[in-house]
C-alpha cells in the first residue's frame, strides 16, 4: 500500500476513535436521559439546551456504524440508548413520524415535522437495524419511509416538500434554520431523502423504494445540478424554478459522492455511469473554493472552514480519485485532511471545534455539540475513508 495511504488510514483510524470517545464520555445525559441538547467548546453543559430529532438520529447513526466496523460493547450500548431515546421522546404517537425537538427533560417543545428530520431518522433506524435486526425497528423505519411518501412527495412535479404541521398539515415557514430561504423545495432536504432510502433500500429492498432512488437520482441530475458550473442549485418553487444563486461547496463535494453511493446501491449500469461523469464534474468544481492551506471554505461568498464541509471534502475528493484516477484529487483529499489536523481538531479537550474564520481563528460562540454539532459527518468520513484505504 501506498505510504500516504497508510498513513490517511491509520490517522482517521485514531480520529474515530477519539470522536466517538468524545461522545461517551462528555455527552450521556444521566439525569435527563438520552444525550445532552449542547456543550460549548469547553465541554461544559449548556443547561436546558433543547434536544433535536436530527442530532439524536446522527447519533444512533454513529454508534450503529461504529459498532458495525467495530463490535464494542460500548457502542452497542450508546446505539441503544440513542434508539430508545428516540421512540421515547421524539415519536409522536398520534401523528407518525418524529418532533423537531423536545425540551431538555424530553417533553415535546418544536412537534411541526421538517423532512429532513424525518429522513435522518429513516437513515439511522436502517443502520441500527443492520447490527440489532428487528422487526420493531425495520418497520418504523418503513412507516415514516410511507409517511413521507404519503404527505411529502409532489405527484405533479416531483420530489418532496420541505416541512409541515404535527398533524402533516401546511405550514407557512418551511425553514430549515433560521439562515435558510422559505423555500418549497431544497438541494439539501432532497440529498438527505436520496441518502435516507439509500440506507432503507440496503435492508429493505422493495420495488417502489427503487424507483423512489432512481427517481431522487434523476432530480438531482436534471433539476439540481447545474447543467454547465456543475454545482448545485439550492433553493427552488415548487415547480422547480431556482430560488437562490449561492453556491455551497461543501453540499457539492458531499453530493458527489453520495449521488455515486446511491446509484451503487440500484445497481443500474447506464445510471451509474451518468452519476460517476457528475460526480467527477462535481468535485472538479468544488476545487474553485479550496483555498491553498487545504481548508474548502464554506460557501462561494463565505470564507469559514466548517468541521462538516472539511470531513465531506475529504471523502469526496479521495471517491473523485477513485473514479477518475487523476492524482489531483487524492491531493486534495489529503490536503484537506492536512488541514482539520491543524485547524479543526481539537487536541487538548477533543472533538473538532466548529470551524474557523476566514483568519483562521476558531469561530465564536459555536457548540462542540448540539442542535447541528454531531458526530454523524465526521466520524462517516473517517468510516469511509477506513473502507475505502485497501
Amino acid at each position: 500500500m501506498d505510504k500516504r495511504l497508510a498513513a490517511y488510514r491509520q490517522e482517521v483510524t485514531t480520529a474515530l476513535y477519539d470522536i466517538l470517545h468524545y461522545w461517551q464520555q462528555f455527552t450521556v445525559d444521566i439525569q435527563d436521559g438520552g444525550f445532552y441538547g449542547a456543550l460549548n467548546n469547553d465541554n461544559v453543559v449548556l443547561e436546558g439546551s433543547p434536544k433535536g430529532g436530527v442530532l439524536n438520529s446522527r447519533i444512533l447513526w454513529t454508534f450503529a456504524a461504529a459498532y458495525k466496523f467495530d463490535p464494542q460493547p460500548q457502542f452497542l450500548a450508546l446505539a441503544d440508548r440513542a434508539f430508545q431515546y428516540l421512540r421515547t421522546h421524539f415519536n409522536d404517537p398520534a401523528y407518525g413520524g418524529i418532533y423537531w425537538s423536545v425540551t431538555a427533560t424530553g417533553e415535546p417543545l418544536e412537534t411541526r415535522k421538517q423532512v429532513y428530520g424525518q429522513a435522518f431518522l429513516i437513515y439511522a433506524l436502517s443502520e441500527y437495524h443492520a447490527i440489532q435486526p428487528s422487526k420493531e425497528v425495520l418497520d418504523w423505519a418503513i412507516d415514516v419511509y410511507r409517511l413521507l411518501e404519503a404527505h411529502s412527495y409532489d405527484p405533479v412535479d416531483g420530489g418532496y416538500y420541505e416541512a409541515f404541521s404535527r398533524e402533516w398539515g401546511p405550514i407557512s415557514d418551511l425553514r430549515l434554520s433560521a439562515k435558510d430561504d422559505n423555500a418549497a423545495k431544497t438541494m439539501n432536504t432532497h440529498l438527505h431523502v436520496l441518502e435516507a432510502y439509500t440506507n432503507l433500500y440496503r435492508i429493505w429492498p422493495d420495488a417502489e423504494l427503487n424507483k423512489k432512488i432512481k427517481q431522487l437520482i434523476e432530480l438531482f441530475l436534471n433539476k439540481i445540478i447545474h447543467p454547465v458550473t456543475h454545482q448545485q442549485i439550492l433553493f427552488f418553487n415548487t415547480a422547480w424554478e431556482p430560488e437562490s444563486a449561492v453556491v455551497s461547496y461543501g453540499h457539492d463535494i458531499e453530493t458527489s459522492w453520495l449521488l455515486y453511493d446511491a446509484a451503487e446501491v440500484l445497481a443500474d449500469e447506464s445510471l451509474l455511469n451518468k452519476v460517476k461523469e457528475n460526480a467527477i464534474l462535481m468535485a472538479k468544481a468544488t476545487i474553485a473554493g479550496v483555498e491553498e492551506n487545504g481548508g474548502l471554505q464554506y460557501e462561494d461568498d463565505n470564507k469559514e472552514k466548517h468541521w462538516w464541509v472539511q470531513a465531506e471534502a475529504m471523502v469526496g475528493f479521495f471517491n473523485a480519485w477513485q473514479l477518475s484516477g487523476e492524482e489531483k484529487y487524492l491531493h486534495y483529499s489529503l490536503d484537506t485532511w492536512a488541514f482539520v489536523k491543524k485547524y479543526i481538531i481539537d487536541p487538548e479537550k477533543g472533538e473538532w471545534y466548529w470551524g474557523v474564520t476566514e483568519t483562521l481563528t476558531i469561530m465564536p460562540g459555536q457548540d462542540k455539540a448540539g442542535f447541528w454539532k454531531c458526530p454523524y459527518h465526521n466520524s462517516r468520513a473517517c468510516l469511509e475513508l477506513i473502507h475505502r484505504i485497501v
